[in-house]
């Protein structure tokens, strides 16, 4: 069996610009891995069937999970006569904005690319990733970068100043169709993707820590005020910088210093179950 490492993403930044005509919206995010992820094993079938299993239950075990989709696409596209069987360890939350099924979909793309010898290249696989969700082709690169478009178009940016990442998810799941219909684009306050390219290129942590922002994370708020209460108490806490990720409701704080990451964990788990603390990753995959 393959084993392939399927790493959660932060929005460093998440903005709007408008509606397009096809409906989904124009993007500009930068986006960057983290420590945390799921691993991704897959066997190959000679009876030419997708099977997947999950350790979480939540998770989809058909076609509405996106490594089934990843691997259907290979296996129609390139008329793969072989099958696969998927197995899929979650140490991501499920509905938590930090592209946990996306990761998993581009973690198949990368694998099945070597197990069943199609020797395509990442730009295609990130390519055919855009098919199956927004945020797939960023999760087949990794590493961190600028994302446009409806967040399939990907330009490469260097490693953020390597940090402590605090994640806590409240007890819920939220919609992101429901937050980006809740969208009013003349009400929101557009964070500044390019002074925070330049935190990133200049490796300046403190004006990365104030550059961080996400306009959907009003409509969660008003959607879950629980989430609101979790970046308040990260706040309190002493993070260097909070913000959500994606549309939520995983909130996450940046911090420089190991001592205070085990307090701040700790604080945190006396109300809110899903907790991690883990490092930026913030560099590019390889193929699988």
């Amino acid at each position: 069996m393959l084993y392939v490492k399927a790493p959660a993403k932060i929005n460093l930044t998440l903005d709007v610009l408008y509606k397009r005509p096809d409906q989904y919206h124009e993007v500009e995010m930068i986006m960057t891995t983290v420590d945390l992820a799921d691993r991704v094993g897959l066997e190959i079938r000679h009876d030419g069937i997708i099977q997947i299993s999950s350790s979480n239950s939540i998770v989809p075990d058909d076609d509405r999970n996106l490594a089934y989709q990843a691997a259907k696409l290979l296996k129609d596209k390139y008329g793969v006569k072989l099958g696969v069987t998927i197995k899929i360890d979650k140490e991501i939350p499920v509905a938590a904005g930090l592209a946990g099924g996306s990761s998993d979909a581009a973690a198949t793309l990368r694998g099945l690319n070597q197990l069943w010898k199609l020797n395509l290249s990442l730009d295609t696989l990130a390519e055919l990733g855009a098919n199956i969700g927004s945020d797939v082709s960023f999760c087949v690169y990794g590493g961190t970068a600028l994302a446009t478009g409806r967040g399939e178009k990907i330009q490469q940016i260097p490693a953020p100043p390597t940090c402590w990442i605090v994640l806590a998810k409240p007890k819920i799941g939220v919609s992101t169709a429901s937050v980006y219909g809740g969208l009013n684009l003349e009400k929101v306050e557009h964070p500044n993707t390019k002074q925070m390219i330049k935190a990133i290129e200049e490796n300046n942590y403190e004006l990365m820590c104030n550059s961080l922002g996400n306009v959907l994370e009003s409509v969660t708020f008003e959607l879950h005020p629980e989430v609101v209460m979790i970046k308040e108490q990260m706040k309190k806490f002493g993070v260097d910088g909070v913000l959500m990720s994606g549309s939520g409701p995983t909130v996450f704080g940046l911090v420089d210093s190991e001592t205070r990451v085990s307090r701040i964990y700790n604080g945190l788990r006396g109300f809110c179950d899903e907790v991690f603390a883990v490092r930026l990753i913030g560099e590019r995959n390889l193929l699988a």
